[in-house]
């Protein structure tokens, strides 16, 4: 099963998700992202906006490779894969 790891920010928000490992059965990244919403209620709504697509704010790999379908989120992942949710970093 992959497991997923997160920004601790993300923490401070779903804090039932924090010291504990994650894993979810493999698939595309919206249903790992409902798997990951059945453990910690309103996490889509976090991450996702009102159409399902990934919000601008946030970024999404699988192993070392960036997700590359950001609206469908239909990107597979292995079964032995690891994905990472973390928010972009913007300002001047």
């Amino acid at each position: 099963m992959p497991s997923v790891k997160m920004t601790q920010h993300l923490y401070r928000f779903f804090p039932q998700l924090k010291d504990r490992v994650i894993t979810v059965p493999a698939g595309s990244v919206a249903e790992i992202l409902l798997a990951i919403n059945e453990i910690a209620p309103g996490f889509t709504d976090y991450v996702l906006d009102e159409h399902g697509a990934l919000r601008r704010h946030v970024n999404i790999s699988i192993n070392d490779s960036i997700v590359i379908d950001k609206i469908k989120l239909s990107d597979r992942t292995p079964d032995d894969g690891t994905i990472y949710i973390f928010q972009s970093l913007s300002g001047g």
